[in-house]
């Protein structure tokens, strides 16, 4: 996106994080905000700001391990900001598939491939995050494969899983 800032890009009238937050915002939930830049656009939000703890910028999973060490519930739902229709009562499926699986952690699968990004954490798996990087590794993918999640169907909203990683993406 040539540097641009994913979540305050427009798409259909508002930035992306405008979309989101329409979805989740409700009275009983901690909505955390991760960024590393162009924080007052996003305090304007009223939701807390985490930045990355991590020196330099190391991607999504530095963002997850910085919203685990701020979040005051066991559990963190994870969401990217480049996907502006989250799929329909994300948290509750996941946390049903969570406790029906008897896993710490649980991510979507939207019938043709994994969408780690989409995730539901336990905060006690932070230390097992911060072993992985500082092993140099990024990979989200692999990360959450590591804890061996319940891996949860959402193959009948595949299309809430469509992100922008380029500008025609967002056509």
């Amino acid at each position: 996106m040539s540097g641009l800032d994913k979540g305050l890009m427009e798409w259909d009238g508002k930035p992306l994080i405008e979309h989101i937050l329409s979805q989740l915002d409700s009275g009983d939930s901690d909505i955390m905000i991760n960024t590393n830049r162009n924080i007052p656009n996003y305090e304007s939000y009223g939701h807390p700001i985490i930045s990355d703890t991590l020196d330099d910028y190391q991607g999504p999973l530095a963002g997850i391990l910085s919203a685990m060490l701020h979040c005051k519930r066991d559990y963190l739902l994870c969401l990217p900001c480049d996907s502006p229709r989250p799929p329909l009562s994300l948290a509750q499926l996941l946390m049903q598939c969570i406790d029906y699986e008897h896993k710490s952690t649980a991510i979507c699968h939207d019938g043709t491939r994994l969408q780690p990004l989409f995730a539901m954490i336990h905060c006690t798996e932070q230390q097992r995050l911060i072993e992985f990087l500082s092993t140099g590794r990024r990979k989200v993918h692999d990360f959450f494969l590591q804890l061996d999640p319940a891996i949860c169907d959402f193959s009948d909203q595949a299309d809430h899983f469509h992100n922008f990683n380029t500008p025609a993406d967002m056509k």
